[in-house]
């Protein structure tokens, strides 16, 4: 018998779009304009124009391991710089449009990122970015409709990409740089590899995930800045599913048209984004027929949003749970298996669940018990970018942070954040069941429960509310709805109600602010 070896096939992530151009060049990348318009390009022209994007930055000095920023919307240009970037072994660090300045050149001044690229709208906070962030050589500008010096469409004009080469480096190079949203401290830094999001983007592919097919045309409604948009940037060319970017317009009417127009079958972002879609098709009328299913993630979701959903735009549902950390997707509820909206899905092969006790010792019984979460695998943070101690225990495991249980059936629950937790009297109370309740009421389409404090409980909670456009309800029908379901020295002080509930950078309830807002009244 003969030994033999199997070949050394690096998992670099310009190969997805390798194998788009090759096997699927029909598929296509649909870019929203502000105008209403879209733009079209198929995997074979987009390989074509990125590999142009890297000819660019060779010839502006940028190498392997440095650092190309992008501060964008969705659009396909955002698309070729990612490949371009990562291709040629530079690291990718995307930037959040909605933070403010001086948090981007916070994060800047630790990446040591030599080029930002910026979509034309950002053009004027790029600039002063660039003009106080020392590290930065240059500025480049995408989609933009004039022509201009810095606009990256005029650099790669005079290029060929021919003899551009992807991918000639380790699998374990680092390919991206991403912050956490600080909701709850403050933002760290994740550095992605290309193995990590290689592994990643084959975990999102499997049947009991996405389970995304070349005949599935994705929306990618989570923004690229966020987590490589759950990776749906690599994983619609892996198997050459139309990719529909929506650039910075998410409201609900932008969103329908789009669906409509593009034939869009899966849609994936947070659920404050269809919030929105089914409040517009409710106030303006309107079907979504050739949608079948959407995903969501970023936070627990409400059972009543969730049947809403679902019942207005005639599509099933796929709760998930993740975070920037885990790259980001940690567990995905599989179709066909156990539907609510309080289960966040069962890991798929490559995340390992932990629960613990508040010291970190593993919970004797893993089921059916409430502990901390532990999360470990191939695609989960070691190390925060810039620190030198690990962020994991001896063992590997990560602690997320959340509270959560996992059923009989091994699907996790989510029980609320071990930072939102509020002792009152010495006791804890879990703003998340609190709010589970009060999501359901018809007349809210937003709660939150934060802690106040009190100088005698030393917190109590109240209850934060964007009302639905329906007749008014009183605070005292609302904390009605929680008598018998929740025990009464629960039950929140206050109901303070908002035009608009206020949302982190990355769409979903920011409770720092609101504790800073109401936490000392």
């Amino acid at each position: 018998m003969i030994d033999g070896d199997m070949q050394a096939w690096a998992l670099t992530l310009d190969k997805f779009l390798d194998h788009a151009a090759r096997w699927r060049p029909e598929g296509q990348v649909v870019t929203a304009r502000a105008d209403g318009r879209v733009d079209r390009v198929s995997y074979d022209a987009l390989r074509t124009r990125s590999r142009k994007v890297t000819a660019a930055l060779i010839g502006l000095g940028i190498v392997a391991g440095d650092r190309v920023a992008t501060l964008a919307w969705n659009s396909q240009a955002h698309v070729e710089a990612w490949y371009a970037v990562m291709g040629m072994g530079a690291v990718c660090h995307t930037l959040n449009p909605r933070l403010t300045e001086a948090q981007l050149m916070s994060m800047l001044s630790q990446s040591r990122a030599r080029i930002l690229i910026a979509s034309a709208d950002l053009e004027p906070v790029a600039r002063r970015i660039v003009a106080r962030t020392p590290s930065l050589e240059r500025l480049l500008v995408i989609d933009a409709e004039a022509e201009g010096a810095d606009q990256l469409e005029a650099l790669i004009a005079r290029e060929t990409g021919d003899g551009v080469v992807w991918g000639d480096f380790a699998e374990t190079t680092p390919s991206g740089l991403c912050f956490t949203s600080g909701t709850t401290g403050a933002p760290k830094g994740v550095t992605y590899t290309h193995r990590s999001s290689y592994l990643h983007t084959l975990r999102l592919l499997q049947a009991d995930v996405m389970g995304i097919t070349g005949s599935d045309v994705v929306l990618a409604a989570v923004p690229m800045f966020h987590a490589n948009a759950w990776g749906l940037p690599f994983a619609a060319p892996a198997t050459g599913a139309g990719l529909v970017l929506p650039g910075r317009w998410l409201d609900g009417a932008r969103l329908a048209g789009l669906i409509n127009s593009e034939g869009v079958t899966l849609a994936v972002g947070i659920a404050t984004v269809w919030l929105g879609l089914v409040e517009h098709l409710e106030a303006h009328g309107g079907d979504t027929p050739t949608l079948q299913r959407v995903v969501v993630g970023g936070a627990p979701m409400p059972p009543a949003l969730m049947e809403r959903i679902e019942q207005r735009l005639g599509v099933t549902v796929q709760t998930s749970w993740g975070m920037t950390e885990l790259s980001p997707l940690g567990t995905c509820a599989p179709l066909g298996g156990p539907h609510s909206a309080q289960l966040s899905g069962r890991p798929a092969v490559g995340v390992d669940l932990l629960l613990t006790d508040g010291q970190g010792q593993a919970l004797p019984e893993q089921r059916g018990a409430e502990g901390h979460l532990h999360v470990r695998g191939e695609a989960v943070v070691e190390r925060y970018f810039g620190e030198t101690t690990s962020a994991t225990d001896a063992d590997g495991w990560f602690p997320t942070g959340d509270l959560a249980r996992i059923d009989e059936g091994g699907n996790l629950i989510i029980t609320g954040r071990a930072k939102d937790l509020i002792k009152s009297g010495g006791e804890w109370i879990n703003p998340a069941e609190i709010e589970a309740v009060i999501n359901e009421h018809p007349a809210v389409s937003l709660a939150a429960v934060i802690g106040r404090t009190d100088p005698k409980w030393g917190e109590r909670p109240v209850l934060v509310i964007q009302a639905r456009e329906t007749p008014d309800v009183s605070d005292e029908d609302l904390l009605a709805a929680l008598r018998g379901r929740v025990a009464p020295w629960w039950i929140p002080d206050a109901v303070i109600r908002v035009g608009q509930m206020a949302l982190a950078s990355t769409g979903k309830i920011d409770k720092m602010r609101l504790r800073v807002e109401y936490g000392d009244c």
